[in-house]
């Protein structure tokens, strides 16, 4: 092995020994740098108190807001792009379909069956508590 200045050893080409380097600092890292909490490590650790909704509410009327400031008061959103879940009127899973008789949807074969044999008045019902427009005659 050859020997170098600033305590480097470099192989030469014929040794297969261990090749040792000094500790140079890297040029990425900041030999300065102070983390920003109080405590270094330590500082993210700090003891919270959650806050409550009530407590929230009361914190942000007491805040400057401007008329069109959206608050939780005041949550308008857009409609949904997604079409609306559609449910059955007998058993309240997801329907995938809808009786052509009577319009009541429904999502296995049994409330099939079971719708067909209900009489006009009930399935008048079930669509009115749906709030259907069209009324079986």
């Amino acid at each position: 092995m050859e020997a170098m200045n600033e305590n480097k050893v470099v192989p030469s080409e014929f040794s297969t020994g261990p090749v040792e380097k000094a500790a140079k600092p890297l040029p990425f890292k900041d030999p300065n740098f102070v983390h920003s909490g109080h405590g270094g490590a330590v500082a993210g650790k700090k003891n919270r108190t959650w806050k409550n909704l009530k407590q929230i509410l009361a914190s942000e009327r007491a805040l400057p807001w401007q008329l069109n400031d959206p608050n939780y008061f005041s949550i308008d959103a857009p409609p949904s792009f997604k079409p609306a879940k559609k449910y059955s009127d007998v058993s309240g899973l997801l329907a995938n379909y809808t009786d052509p008789q009577s319009k009541l949807r429904f999502s296995t074969i049994e409330e099939f069956s079971y719708i067909r044999r209900l009489p006009s008045d009930v399935v008048t019902g079930y669509l009115a508590l749906r709030k259907a427009t069209s009324i079986v005659p």
